[in-house]
């Protein structure tokens, strides 16, 4: 697959520090990895904002938000709130005179099902969208990524493993391309840390604003949209998945199961660090440092 948005990249790992509170009411940390919102949202603009927001179908939610926020970006791996997304702001802009389309951001792992780079092409094809693409930093090739970091490292390390391949390249793409706000495809019905998600939030450690267009709807709702307006999916959704991540990580679920329940399935984690209020790597890297201060002073 082509990659037309990495230009010059970084692979130096930075270390998290403590954050501290600002005048505008964000927290920033260090100003190499993280930065304020290029957005200024008040705590009680937020609320209202998101008041506002929480009744209104999700066509509407994406209508206000490219009007109202700049450099607005979609963050995908083209599951199934994703795709609906992408669909519904052809929709969008299709009633326009002057369409004005919302680019995808895609975290190519190297470990994605091939079923996944197939739907990649084929929404490409279908709605004459621009996809980023952000690898791990100085690799194309899965032998690339084995040859600096070993054989399945997502099972040796796997929080280094989600700070390389995912959350280092998200960061990228959101400096590179001077991401302000982003659309992702979380919901509530997704339970784990999801359950409580807001339509917009301040994500002050990687200075942008996240957006939730269709965080209070179901599985069954987002499955029949894409039935209805015959919408590309993932071919493994007809196999028994219902989240589809990594080949490593990744299993079909039962039929009573919960949708992310193949995600990482035995493994204490929901998440892969990018939806994390501090990425697991992050954190213990600073643990790791905190413990040898602890040793010197001793």
């Amino acid at each position: 697959m082509a990659d037309d948005s990495r230009t010059e990249t970084s692979s130096q790992l930075s270390s998290p520090t403590d954050h501290g509170s600002v005048d505008s009411g964000f927290l920033s940390g260090t100003p190499s990895t993280v930065s304020l919102p290029r957005i200024s949202l008040t705590q009680p603009h937020l609320q209202h904002l998101n008041k506002q927001l929480e009744s209104l179908h999700p066509m509407d939610i994406l209508r206000f938000c490219k009007i109202f926020f700049p450099n607005l970006y979609q963050s995908t791996a083209f599951g199934l709130t994703g795709l609906v997304t992408v669909d519904m702001l052809s929709k969008i802009d299709a009633e326009s005179a002057n369409p004005q389309p919302i680019d995808l951001i895609f975290l190519d792992t190297l470990y994605h099902f091939q079923e996944t780079y197939d739907l990649v092409e084929r929404v490409k094809s279908r709605y004459n969208v621009r996809v980023h693409v952000f690898k791990p930093a100085d690799v194309e090739t899965v032998s690339q990524f084995e040859e600096l970091y070993g054989e399945k490292l997502y099972e040796t390390s796997s929080e280094l493993y989600d700070w390389i391949a995912k959350v280092e390249p998200l960061q990228r793409a959101y400096s590179e391309l001077k991401v302000a706000a982003v659309l992702t495809g979380r919901r509530r019905s997704q339970g784990g840390q999801r359950g409580d998600i807001k339509i917009i939030e301040v994500d002050d450690e990687r200075g942008v604003i996240k957006i939730n267009p269709l965080a209070n709807w179901t599985f069954a709702q987002v499955k029949e949209y894409v039935t209805e307006h015959k919408v590309p999916y993932n071919a493994l959704l007809d196999r028994g998945y219902k989240s589809v991540g990594d080949w490593h990580s990744t299993v079909p679920v039962g039929e009573d199961e919960d949708e992310r329940a193949g995600r990482w399935k035995g493994q204490d984690k929901t998440e892969c660090g990018i939806h994390n209020k501090q990425s697991r790597y992050a954190q213990w890297l600073k643990a790791t440092a905190q413990r040898e201060q602890q040793v010197q002073v001793a």
